[in-house]
């Protein structure tokens, strides 16, 4: 596909050429030269050509649409009417539908993007990208780039986006994340031990590691961890303290502070000098902490300790390095594969349950929502329902993937479904199964030059309030109302729908006053403008 870099950059340099041959006096030679100069180039911080994929180009012309298939809908939840959802289709087009129903509602993201390793791993416009692509770093950034910009604006204030990747795109990855999402918006760089195994090759560096990048928005919290024997191996109770196991803390201020500069008097007379900065506490607090024992003198009264208690711990505050084992690895998520399938592993390289867990422990809520749109063997959705599971959250999942090599409906699809019934493809038993429901949507495409383009575009509405509102319209419990006649046979019929939960109304639609009444007691919803108003309008459809 184009180079728009290159192209832009091309055009401008021949019109640089056109104005020399228009202006040969010294000074305006000078001064295209220097234009000149500065078009050729390079600038500090990331640069790179950018390229236009086949999927932007497809967009000029059509207009992507979900397209529900019923056949793969799985109702593991009879007591739920919450759905989960699994987008088949390219990602671009996905996360462009995603931006009309979930702006700004997406509470955790986790990627694991391509890592671009030349082995030939990475498609861009259907082809392969290895390391005799002279722009492989510019396609898989421009790539990168033009979905993260989207997943972005899907996260909620208090949203956080952890992203998975190697070496080999780690440093171009962090300074794209910091142009499009602000440096103040980085946490970490969580460095997670993929392998425990030291095999390697001569003249190279055994890998072992895997970065996870992470932003968040404003109001993100991090959650704490729970604490291991590991942990609590350094608190102890030598001397009985009733309220349990403790270790030595620090007594001295980080920043000084003239009020907390005091002398402290021991027992036994001493008189214990104050730190350069003061003390932690003011001198009446110091003095309550020591009559309540939380502040002790040692063996010969010449300091004092601050004891810091395990009761009064919460968790343990993540690290930036998991290592060991603690979040899984590569080959305990092939074993995990292996045991789903019930042989071969059908995808390389996966990632372990227990890593996504992990981030789904200290980045979500119990009623997240949990976006995944580089889906692969669907671990994502197998750590939600895992970690609902263990905590009895209700988190739910967007997952998206193309059926390349038919992953989506062979793979992810078919891991969903076994975590969630516990049988295997062949009817095998692999679990007790997660009580969970799933919706399954292709990606379609409408023509924008289409003479029915609005018909043809409300013929998707009933995917997107589905997906929006994360609920079934089973046309009992929940209803979608199009036209005057339908909203007239709604009111004849009302007691025909005794478990009516919501009505999904067309704009359009004129209300009479006893269907206003009546709306006032069951719970409502106008079908929003924002689905596909800006199509319309592009087209000439409505003013």
């Amino acid at each position: 596909m184009a180079n728009l870099s290159q192209q832009k950059r091309e055009r401008m340099l021949a019109f640089l050429e056109m104005l020399k041959s228009q202006h040969t006096d010294d000074d305006s030679l000078i001064a295209l030269g220097e234009i000149e100069k500065e078009l050729k180039a390079k600038k500090y911080g990331l640069v790179w050509e950018e390229h236009e994929e086949a999927v932007d180009v497809m967009m000029r012309t059509h207009i992507p649409v979900f397209t529900a298939d019923e056949s793969m809908e799985i109702n593991g939840d009879p007591n739920s009417e919450q759905y989960n959802f699994l987008l088949e289709g390219d990602n671009l087009h996905s996360l462009r539908l995603l931006e009309k129903t979930h702006s700004g509602r997406i509470d955790l993201i986790y990627i694991d993007p391509p890592y671009n390793t030349g082995n030939k791993e990475f498609i861009y416009d259907d082809t392969m990208i290895g390391d005799d692509d002279t722009y492989k770093h510019s396609k898989w950034i421009s790539f990168m780039r033009s979905r993260l910009q989207m997943a972005w604006k899907l996260l909620s204030n208090a949203g956080a986006i952890f992203i998975s990747i190697d070496d080999r795109e780690q440093a171009n990855l962090k300074l794209l994340c910091d142009e499009l999402f602000g440096e103040s918006c980085f946490l970490a760089d969580v460095i997670w031990q993929h392998s425990l195994q030291a095999n390697g090759y001569g003249g190279k560096f055994v890998s072992q590691f895997n970065h996870t990048l992470v932003y968040a928005k404003p109001q993100f919290i991090l959650k704490n961890l729970p604490r291991t024997d590991k942990d609590n191996k350094m608190y102890r109770n030598p001397d009985n303290d009733p309220r349990g196991p403790w270790r030595a803390g620090y007594c001295v201020n980080g920043l000084y502070r003239p009020n907390l500069v005091y002398e402290v008097i021991a027992p036994n007379g001493n008189i214990i000098a104050p730190p350069e900065k003061g003390w932690r506490w003011s001198k009446e607090t110091m003095q309550s902490k020591i009559d309540s024992g939380e502040i002790i003198f040692n063996a010969d009264q010449t300091n004092i300790i601050h004891k810091l208690y395990l009761s009064d711990l919460d968790g343990k505050v993540p690290e930036n390095i998991w290592v060991g084992g603690v979040a899984g690895t590569t080959r305990q998520a092939t074993a995990e594969l292996k045991d789903i399938f019930g042989g071969k592993a059908p995808f390389d390289t996966p990632k372990p349950t227990e890593l996504i867990k992990r981030i789904i422990h200290i980045a979500s809520n119990p009623n997240s929502i949990v976006l995944d749109f580089f889906a692969g063997s669907g671990t994502t959705a197998h750590a939600v329902l895992a970690q609902n599971a263990e905590d009895g959250g209700k988190r739910k999942f967007i997952l998206c993937t193309n059926n390349e090599n038919n992953i989506c409906e062979g793979v992810t699809y078919q891991r969903i479904k076994t975590v969630i019934t516990g049988k295997r493809q062949d009817g095998s038993e692999y679990s007790e199964g997660i009580p969970a429901n799933l919706m399954y949507f292709r990606t379609d495409f409408v023509e924008k030059e289409s003479e029915e383009l609005s018909e043809n575009l409300l013929e998707h509405i009933r995917e997107m309030i589905q997906l929006e509102h994360g609920v079934k319209i089973d046309d009992q419990k929940y209803v979608i109302i199009m036209t005057d006649e339908e909203m007239d046979a709604f009111e004849q019929n009302i007691g025909n729908y005794p478990d009516l939960c919501a009505v999904f109304i067309n704009q359009d639609v004129f209300l009479s006053s006893s269907q206003e009444a009546l709306l006032e007691k069951i719970d409502s919803y106008i079908i929003p403008d924002y689905y596909f108003d800006f199509e319309l309008r592009e087209a000439g459809e409505i003013w």
